[in-house]
């Protein structure tokens, strides 16, 4: 039988954090000083540069452990509060709680029909394999929201130390899928999902969750076309 393979992206595709990363900066600064003003606007424009997926073209194999890669975003962090006018004692002081609030599980909320259609395409002999530029602490999010059973493997940006749309991470994730004869990519990112997929010779779904149909035209397209073509040797 064909191997076949849907490779997934995680956030904003089957799972979200509520206010993201502005929201969890704004909830860290809450801790230290509440009261403070400062909202999730403030931050932002701190936040738009600075995280590893703000470089896909340059590997970050030195960060390649939990401390190192949370080390290494406490600038981009403190940044972000003072351009807020948070004053810089209480701005260190809140970006060394960003990394616990961000994995804080009761702050994350599986898509409503995530579940159901990991479960139809597996139903229809799909495996499922996680690509995601994401934390370390992936895995246990994963474990934690009732999602780790569905996957095969999980092949996280902060491990491999290449984010999409880099080619490494779609390479590393292929090898980890057993080189699959058939593969879709299904995520909510244009240019860190689709493009990056399809730069490999991999067609790939964008999609919505939480608007229109959520994952449902992936589903429906994925399992209409059985006949899709095998990966090319020239599209590896």
């Amino acid at each position: 039988m064909t191997r076949s393979v849907v490779l997934w992206d995680f956030d904003g595709t089957l799972a979200f954090r509520d206010g993201r990363w502005r929201g969890c900066l704004v909830e860290a600064l809450d801790e230290v000083a509440p009261g403070h003003g400062v909202v999730a606007a403030d931050v932002a424009p701190g936040l738009r540069d600075g995280f590893p997926w703000h470089r896909p073209e340059t590997g970050h194999p030195d960060l390649n452990s939990p401390d190192a890669w949370w080390g290494a975003l406490q600038p981009l962090f403190v940044k972000a509060y003072v351009g807020a006018g948070v004053e810089a004692r209480l701005a260190a002081l809140a970006a060394s709680r960003v990394r616990a609030r961000y994995i804080d599980v009761s702050r994350w909320a599986v898509f409503p029909d995530a579940v159901s259609a990991l479960e139809e395409l597996a139903a229809a002999g799909w495996l499922h394999v996680i690509v995601s530029n994401h934390v370390p602490e992936l895995d246990g999010l994963l474990r934690d929201l009732g999602l780790d059973r569905h996957f095969a493997a999980v092949v996280n940006s902060s491990v491999v130390g290449w984010e999409k749309p880099h080619r490494r991470i779609f390479e590393a994730a292929l090898d980890r899928a057993g080189s699959p004869e058939r593969v879709w990519m299904v995520g909510d990112n244009s240019v860190a999902d689709v493009a990056g997929a399809q730069a490999l010779g991999i067609p790939g779904i964008l999609v919505t969750p939480g608007r229109d149909d959520g994952l449902r035209p992936a589903v429906r397209r994925i399992l209409k076309e059985r006949g899709l073509p095998e990966i090319s040797p020239e599209g590896l």
